[in-house]
């Protein structure tokens, strides 16, 4: 069952990347002398601003993709170009954060428990402790104490 979802997976990515590349910067829908007048506004920015990646790949092993339409209608298609990179970059930049926090949560785990290991070992220490009956007469010293402290308190909100 996992292996026909990867197939799944992968056939989507095939797709949507042969989509987008049919639009993508440099192509014939923009070129001048077969379309003229036709020019990449603020909707085509935005989508080969989000299509960076693929058309930066693609244009690596073809001449015929750009990763920036030359035949614009100007600051609309920088601006759309602008919005679309911004989103298409912008969560590889948040990705890179989410895995640093998640990299220190998990120092803080294993500081947490290096903390609580040697405060368990120091309770087992203190409770194995030989002289059991000195350490009841200061438990009951703390206890008066606590027990005075109380009723005073309690002595002076009645009296309020």
């Amino acid at each position: 069952m996992f292996i026909n979802k990867r197939f799944i997976a992968i056939g989507l990515i095939l797709v949507v990347a042969f989509m987008s590349l049919t639009c993508a910067p440099g192509n014939e829908r923009w070129d001048q002398e077969t379309n003229p007048g036709h020019l990449a506004g603020f909707w085509a920015g935005v989508w080969h601003g989000l299509i960076i990646v693929i058309t930066f790949i693609c244009s690596l092993f073809t001449s015929s993709v750009g990763l920036y339409e030359v035949s614009n209608t100007g600051w609309t298609y920088n601006l759309g170009f602008l919005i679309g990179l911004i989103i298409s970059l912008g969560h590889i930049w948040r990705w890179g954060k989410w895995k640093k926090h998640h990299v220190k949560k998990d120092e803080w785990d294993k500081i947490g428990a290096q903390v609580e290991e040697k405060v368990r070992v120091g309770i087992k220490s203190w409770l194995d402790e030989a002289n059991k009956e000195e350490k009841k007469k200061e438990w009951e010293e703390i206890g008066k104490k606590v027990e005075e402290k109380i009723k005073k308190a309690l002595k002076e909100w009645t009296e309020k």
